[in-house]
C-alpha cells in the first residue's frame, strides 16, 4: 500500500548491500513509498492487468529458470515489455547473472538493475520488513519511554506531573531510558507499535532544578536503548480528592495510538508516592496478565469462593 512516508533507494541499497548492475539518473535520490515487492513472474509471459510499476520487482530462479528457456527475442520482448514501465528498480537474488536482453532494456528505457547474494525468499522477507519499517505510520507524542523488565511503559501526563523524575529513578534502579519529551511512535504491522527518540534528542532528558543529563554518560551504555515496543501505557495525573480510582484493577482500560488498543491505567500522584516502584509493579503486573494471570480477577474469585463458603455454612 502506499505510505504517506518514503525511503530512498539508495538507503536501501546500503542496508542490504546490493551491488548496482545498472543505475538510473538520481537512482540514490528515488523515493519508495510501497512497503511491498513483487516477483514479475506473470509479467514476463505479458500479463499486465493490476501490475503495480512503483514496487520494487524482485527476480529470483523462478524467473530466470523460465527466462533461460526462451528464445533470446522472446526474452527481449519480456524485458521491453516489463521495464517499459517507470519501475524504481529490478533486483536479481542468488548472485545471478542478468540476461543481455535485460541489461540492452535497462539501457534503453534507464533502469536500475541490482544484485543480491541472498535467496529470493529469505531477501524478499528481510527487505519487506526494512520497507515496514520505514514506511510505517508514525505520531509523535509528547511523553516518556522507559524499559522496564522487558515491558516497554509509556508515561503520559502534563508537563511537570514527574514524568522525567520517575524515568530517572528508573535508570537508577537498574531499567533503560528509551526517550524522554518526545517519543516517536511507529505501527509495525497490525498491532505493533514501537517507540523511539527524536535523533537531536536521544539519550538526553531533562530534570528540572539541573537541567539536561546525557544519561548514556551518566549512567553508561546500558541504560538507554534506541527503540522498544510500546506494552503498557501509564498516566500520571495530579491527585483529585474527588476523584474515583480504580482499587481493584478489574477493568480493562485500553489507549488507541495509530489504531492499536494499548492496555492503560492511571496512576493518581502526590507527594510521597513512589512512582518508580509502581511502575515497576505495573509493568510486572501487566507481564503477568499477558501471560495469561490476573491477580485483581484471582483476588475476587477467592472472595466471592469465601462468602459462596459462608454463606453455604450458615444455611
Amino acid at each position: 500500500m502506499d505510505s504517506h512516508h518514503s525511503v530512498k533507494l539508495g538507503q536501501i541499497i546500503k542496508d542490504f548491500e546490493l551491488e548496482v548492475l545498472r543505475g538510473a539518473e538520481g537512482y540514490e535520490d528515488l523515493l519508495i513509498q510501497k512497503e511491498d515487492v513483487n516477483r514479475p513472474g506473470l509479467q514476463l509471459v505479458g500479463f499486465f492487468d493490476y501490475f503495480d510499476p512503483k514496487r520494487l520487482q524482485v527476480i529470483g530462479r523462478v524467473e530466470t529458470t523460465y527466462l533461460s528457456q526462451r528464445t533470446a527475442e522472446e526474452r527481449e520482448k519480456s524485458f521491453d515489455q516489463l521495464l517499459s514501465y517507470d519501475l524504481p528498480a529490478l533486483i536479481i537474488t542468488r548472485g545471478m547473472e542478468p540476461f543481455p536482453e535485460c541489461m540492452a532494456m535497462a539501457e534503453k528505457y534507464n533502469r536500475t538493475v541490482l544484485r543480491t547474494s541472498e535467496t529470493t525468499s529469505a531477501f524478499m522477507g528481510a527487505i519487506i520488513a526494512s520497507l515496514r519499517n520505514y514506511l510505517s505510520p508514525r505520531i509523535t507524542r509528547h511523553g516518556v519511554l522507559v524499559e522496564v523488565y522487558g515491558e516497554g511503559i509509556l508515561l503520559l501526563g502534563e508537563s511537570g506531573v514527574g514524568k522525567s523524575e520517575t524515568a530517572i529513578e528508573l535508570v537508577k534502579r537498574g531499567h533503560r531510558l528509551v526517550a524522554d519529551d518526545a517519543v516517536e511512535i511507529k505501527r509495525i504491522g497490525v498491532k505493533r507499535l514501537v517507540g523511539s527518540a527524536p535523533e537531536l534528542i536521544r539519550h538526553y532528558i531533562e530534570l528540572r532544578g539541573i537541567g539536561v543529563v546525557d544519561v548514556q554518560q551518566l549512567f553508561g551504555m546500558s541504560a538507554v536503548r534506541e527503540d522498544q515496543d510500546i506494552d503498557l501505557v501509564v498516566n500520571l495525573e495530579p491527585w483529585n480528592e474527588s476523584a474515583i480510582y480504580d482499587r481493584l484493577g478489574l477493568e480493562d482500560l485500553y489507549t488507541v495510538i495509530l489504531g492499536v488498543k494499548v492496555p492503560s491505567l492511571t496512576v493518581p500522584v502526590r507527594p510521597g508516592r513512589n512512582l518508580a516502584i509502581i511502575v515497576e509493579v505495573a509493568a510486572m503486573n501487566n507481564r503477568h496478565k499477558k501471560m495469561g494471570y490476573n491477580a485483581a480477577q484471582a483476588f475476587t474469585k477467592q472472595i466471592n469462593d469465601h462468602f459462596d463458603q459462608v454463606v453455604g455454612g450458615k444455611s
